[in-house]
C-alpha cells in the first residue's frame, strides 16, 4: 500500500524526537510550517509542496510507515523493538532522543539477594518484550504487569517488585525513591522506511537518506 499522496509522509511524534528530528530534516532541506506542540492540524505541510509531516504517538510510527501511511519515520529503538519491525527498512540509527531501558527498584530492595534466591518478582512495564526476553535470558521468573503510564508508581502501591522503564536523567527515579539496578539496553531513535516507498520514490526518499545519513550517530 502506497502512502495516501503522491508525495512524501513522514510520521514524527510530538515532544523530544520531533524536537531533535528537526534540525536533521532542515539539513534535508525540509522545514515543518507549524508546531505540533501549539498547532491543532495532524498533518503539517513543510516549506517543500511535495513533503509533509504526520503527527502521530510515538508507538505508532512503525505502524503508520510499516502500512504505507508514511513513507519515511522516527522511531525510538524501544518502540521498534516491542513493534517487531516488520516490513521497516532501518537505515540509520539518527542518535537522537538517547536513554536507557533499565530495570529499577524501590531503594533498599535486594534486587541482587531475590534473583540468587530464584524468587518470582513482579514487574510492571509497557515493554513486554524486552523485559520478557531479558529476564528470560537471565533465567529470572517474573509476572509481567502491563501498564501504560508512570512505572514508578507500581512499587509505591504495592502492585510491583520492579520496573522496566526508560531512564534519561534518573531523576523521576530518584524522586520517588527508586534505584536503577540493572542495564538493559542504550535506546536512540532511527530512521525509518517504508520498503515499497522506498522502491516507488526512490529519486525522491533517497537524497533525504543521504542528508540524514551524515548525521547517523557512531
Amino acid at each position: 500500500m502506497g502512502s495516501a499522496v503522491e508525495g512524501i509522509t513522514i510520521a514524527l511524534s510530538k515532544g523530544r524526537i520531533f524536537e531533535e528530528t528537526l534540525p536533521l530534516l532542515a539539513s534535508a532541506g525540509i522545514t515543518p510550517l507549524e508546531n505540533p506542540e501549539t498547532s491543532r492540524r495532524l498533518i503539517i505541510p513543510t516549506n517543500r509542496e511535495d513533503t509533509r509531516v504526520v503527527v502521530v504517538r510515538a508507538t505508532d510510527a512503525p505502524t503508520y510507515v510499516q502500512y504505507g501511511a508514511a513513507d519515511i519515520g522516527v522511531a525510538g529503538k524501544d518502540v521498534l523493538i516491542e513493534h517487531g519491525g516488520d516490513g521497516l527498512y532501518q537505515p540509520i540509527n539518527l542518535g537522537i532522543a538517547r536513554c536507557r531501558m533499565m530495570v529499577a527498584v524501590p531503594a533498599g530492595f535486594d534486587y541482587e539477594r531475590a534473583v540468587r534466591q530464584g524468587a518470582r518478582l513482579r514487574v510492571a512495564t509497557k515493554y513486554l518484550k524486552i523485559a520478557r526476553e531479558h529476564f528470560a535470558a537471565k533465567g529470572v521468573h517474573v509476572d509481567l504487569i502491563k501498564l501504560y503510564g508512570s512505572m514508578e508508581l507500581a512499587p509505591l502501591a504495592g502492585l510491583a517488585d520492579a520496573i522496566v522503564d526508560l531512564v534519561s536523567t534518573g531523576n523521576t527515579l530518584k524522586a520517588n525513591d527508586l534505584v536503577a539496578v540493572e542495564h538493559i539496553a542504550d535506546i536512540s531513535a532511527r530512521l525509518i522506511v517504508n520498503q515499497a516507498a522506498l522502491k516507488l520514490k526512490r529519486d525522491r526518499i533517497v537524497p533525504i537518506l543521504d542528508a540524514l545519513s551524515k548525521k547517523e550517530a557512531p
